[in-house]
């Protein structure tokens, strides 16, 4: 049984949804990244970088354990391992991929720190807000051009891509966008959220779903410099 090393965030929840769309069997392994969990010798031990999500298979390659960490490699990993939600013809594979790549390196990195100064930031920096404000509406732009041209990220069928993407677009309006601006992105939306296995995915810990603000214990775990001391 895989298990996962987790927390109700949109890099968890990518892996959640990609195991139950796959039927694969798991084990949930909270990781309280609020309270510091994350530094704990036993999570360093499956992943330097301190972030969740990070699994453990013992039924890896070759029969062999592997712990991976990387919401991307991890969702390239269990669809690999399942079969499934990645297409087998090359063409179609490396267009997967891309957009898989398009969502590790921009929409998540420009989501979140438009979120962090936005939403979590002692400080209200206007610069910064209206800089990555700006270029969350253009993801949004890209998002919609590409699901105007096909019904999925990766073209006629449901994958990874699609999953690892979803679950950033949740609660829009912390991020102050309307869906109903990109028509595309909203239908490509509706779709996902109301698959079964999506719902069961966004469920996995989610009594433990931030509410309202932050107090300063956990902004000081989270951006403060216990994530800069040396490990």
């Amino acid at each position: 049984m895989i298990e996962v090393w987790t927390w109700p965030t949109p890099n968890g929840h990518k892996v959640h949804i990609a195991l139950e769309e796959l039927g694969l069997p798991y084990k949930v392994v909270p990781v309280n990244i609020g309270k510091g969990a994350q530094f704990e010798p036993a999570f360093l031990a499956i992943t330097p970088n301190h972030r969740i999500p990070a699994i453990v298979d013992p039924d890896g390659p070759g029969g062999k354990p592997i712990q991976l960490f990387e919401s991307g490699t991890i969702l390239i990993y269990l669809a690999e391992k399942a079969g499934r939600l990645i297409p087998a013809d090359a063409h179609a594979r490396y267009i997967c991929l891309q957009w898989v790549m398009f969502q590790m390196g921009g929409i998540g990195p420009m989501f979140g720190q438009f979120g962090h100064f936005n939403n979590y930031a002692a400080e209200k920096i206007p610069y910064a807000i209206e800089r990555y404000g700006n270029e969350v509406k253009r993801l949004h732009r890209v998002l919609d051009k590409r699901l105007g041209e096909a019904e999925w990220l990766a073209g006629e069928e449901y994958s990874i891509a699609d999953i690892i993407t979803y679950p950033w677009l949740r609660f829009p309006e912390r991020r102050n966008i309307v869906l109903a601006d990109y028509p595309n992105v909203a239908r490509w939306y509706a779709a996902i959220d109301a698959r079964p296995a999506v719902r069961r995915g966004v469920a996995v810990l989610s009594e433990n779903q931030r509410q309202g603000t932050m107090n300063d214990a956990e902004r000081e775990v989270l951006f403060g410099k216990a994530q800069f001391a040396a490990r």
